[in-house]
C-alpha cells in the first residue's frame, strides 16, 4: 500500500478533479480512505475540495473521533464509516453533488437500468436512499439497505451521490460514470424515446461482469435484470421495446428490425459496392458515392423546396407592389 502521505496527495488530487468537473461547489463534498488498524483519512470541513493540501487531511478512528490533523474533519464522516464497516473490502469513499445525477436525487427518481453497457458492468443498479439531515447517524444509516444489496454507487435524496470501491480512483470513476449516464438519459429524452438493452443481452453483460470478478445481485437471481426504475412521469419518455438486435442472414449481413417506423429490412440483402443508387436532396440528384436517400434527407428536401417556393412568391409580391411607385418616379 502507498504511504499515508501519498494517499493524502491522492485525496487532494481527487478533490481538485471533482471541483474542476463541477461535481462540488464552494466547500461541498468529502473523500475518505481506509488506512487499516482502525484509522481513516478524510477531508476537512469548511474547505474547498479544489484547494486541498496534504497537511489539511484529517485522521479519524472507527467511531469518527479525530485522532490526527490540525483541521476539523468533515461533518459527514459517519456516512463514510457506515460503508467501511458494512463492506470490509472497500477502502475508498467519495461523496459529491454531480449535477445531472443530483437532479435525479432531487426529483426523487431512481436511475433506470439496462441502457448503457458500461453502467451495467461497473456500477449496476443505482438506488435512491431516503432523505435525512446530513451529518448525523440517521443520515449515515439511510444507505445501509442498499449497501447490503451490494450497491457501489448510491443517490442521496435531495442531496447528491456517494460512491465506493477498493481504490480512490475507482470510487471517483463511479461518480464520473454516474453523472455522464444521467446526462445522457436527460438528453436522450429530448431526442426521442429511450430504449433498453434486451434482457438476453443484459445477461451477456452480467456474465462478462462475473468474469471480471465484479459482484451484482442479479447474478444471484435476487431481482429482475431489466426493471425500469423511476416515476411514471419520467418513464413516459421510455420505450417499452428493447433496442433492435443485429441479426445476420445466410450471407452474414443483417439490417436490424426496422428503422423510423418503416417495415423491417431484416433479411434484405445489403447494398453491394458500385450499385446504382441516388438520392434527391434539396432538388438535386446526389450520386451513391455521396450518400444514400433517407427519411431525414427526404424531409429536408421537402422543407428546402417549400422555402424556395415561399421565397419566389414573396419576391413576386414585392415586385408587384413596388412597380407603380417606380413608374411614377420615372414620370417626374
Amino acid at each position: 500500500m502507498a504511504s499515508e502521505w501519498e494517499i493524502k496527495k491522492q485525496i487532494c488530487d481527487l478533490g481538485r478533479r471533482m471541483y474542476e468537473k463541477g461535481y462540488v461547489a464552494a466547500n461541498d463534498g468529502n473523500i475518505s480512505f481506509r488506512m487499516g488498524n482502525g484509522r481513516y483519512l478524510c477531508t476537512p470541513t469548511g474547505v474547498s475540495k479544489g484547494f486541498l493540501t496534504p497537511e489539511m487531511i484529517c485522521v479519524v478512528d472507527d467511531d469518527g473521533n479525530q485522532v490526527g490533523g490540525e483541521w476539523p474533519r468533515t461533518s459527514e464522516i459517519l456516512l463514510h464509516l457506515e460503508i467501511f464497516h458494512e463492506l470490509p473490502e472497500i477502502n475508498a469513499v467519495v461523496h459529491a453533488h454531480p449535477p445531472h445525477a443530483t437532479a435525479f436525487a432531487v426529483a426523487g427518481v431512481e436511475v433506470p437500468m439496462c441502457i448503457l453497457p458500461e453502467v451495467e458492468i461497473f456500477i449496476g443498479r443505482i438506488p435512491l436512499a431516503d432523505y435525512d439531515t446530513p451529518g448525523g447517524k440517521n443520515f449515515a444509516e439511510t444507505i445501509l439497505p442498499h449497501l447490503r444489496k451490494k450497491a457501489n454507487t448510491i443517490l442521496l435524496a435531495n442531496h447528491g451521490a456517494v460512491a465506493c470501491d477498493k481504490t480512490l480512483e475507482q470510487a471517483y470513476f463511479h461518480l464520473e460514470t454516474l453523472d455522464m449516464y444521467c446526462q445522457i438519459l436527460l438528453l436522450s429524452k429530448q431526442v426521442g424515446k429511450v430504449r433498453q438493452i434486451s434482457e438476453p443481452k443484459v445477461n451477456e453483460l452480467l456474465k462478462l461482469k462475473e468474469s471480471l470478478g465484479l459482484d451484482d445481485p442479479r447474478l444471484e437471481g435476487d431481482c429482475d435484470p431489466c426493471v425500469l426504475a423511476g416515476s411514471d412521469e419520467f418513464l413516459r419518455g421510455f420505450s417499452t421495446c428493447a433496442i433492435p438486435q443485429h441479426s445476420a442472414d445466410a450471407n452474414g449481413h443483417g439490417r436490424g428490425t426496422g428503422i423510423a417506423n418503416l417495415p423491417s429490412q431484416n433479411g434484405q440483402p445489403q447494398p453491394t459496392p458500385g450499385a446504382s443508387r441516388t438520392a434527391i436532396v434539396a432538388g438535386k440528384v446526389i450520386p451513391a458515392s455521396l450518400g444514400g436517400s433517407s427519411e431525414t434527407a427526404r424531409r429536408r428536401a421537402q422543407e428546402d423546396e417549400m422555402e424556395r417556393v415561399v421565397q419566389l412568391v414573396t419576391d413576386q409580391i414585392v415586385q408587384r407592389i413596388s412597380l407603380p411607385a417606380t413608374q411614377g418616379l420615372h414620370a417626374e
